[in-house]
């Protein structure tokens, strides 16, 4: 609830910075890949969803297997999270209004949300 009030208090501006970038493309697309490879809800996918679509007996090794349906899914994931990276750029840099209105939506839901799970650990 907190960080909500805090963008709905404080929202954040877009526009293009004066100060050079620090690091290459390259080291932040490096940065992003580990940070995603180490988010432990990775792990639930892999440990709880690809089992079921392996199969021991068949043509191939399951190590390739899970090394299939592994770079499958971050090429997905990649595409899905390039595709909305350009398009909210886009959109949001040409509309302050839709930044605005984004920035209001996001700080309501993180304050409903966060109602949500207190009403809810109270309740429990």
């Amino acid at each position: 609830m907190w960080l909500g009030w805090d963008v709905l208090r404080r929202p954040a501006a877009l526009g293009a910075s004066t100060e050079p970038m620090s690091s290459s493309r390259g080291q932040i697309m490096l940065k992003g890949a580990g940070i995603s490879g180490l988010n432990p809800k990775a792990l639930l996918l892999y440990f709880s969803l690809f089992p079921q679509f392996i199969d021991p007996t068949g043509g191939w090794p399951v190590a390739a297997q899970t090394g299939l349906f592994g770079t499958l899914h971050m090429t997905a994931c990649a595409l899905v999270y390039l595709a909305v990276g350009v398009l909210a750029r886009t959109v949001l840099k040409t509309r302050p209004t839709a930044a605005r209105a984004v920035t209001r939506a996001s700080g309501v839901m993180m304050i409903a949300i966060g109602a949500f799970l207190l009403v809810e650990r109270l309740a429990g």
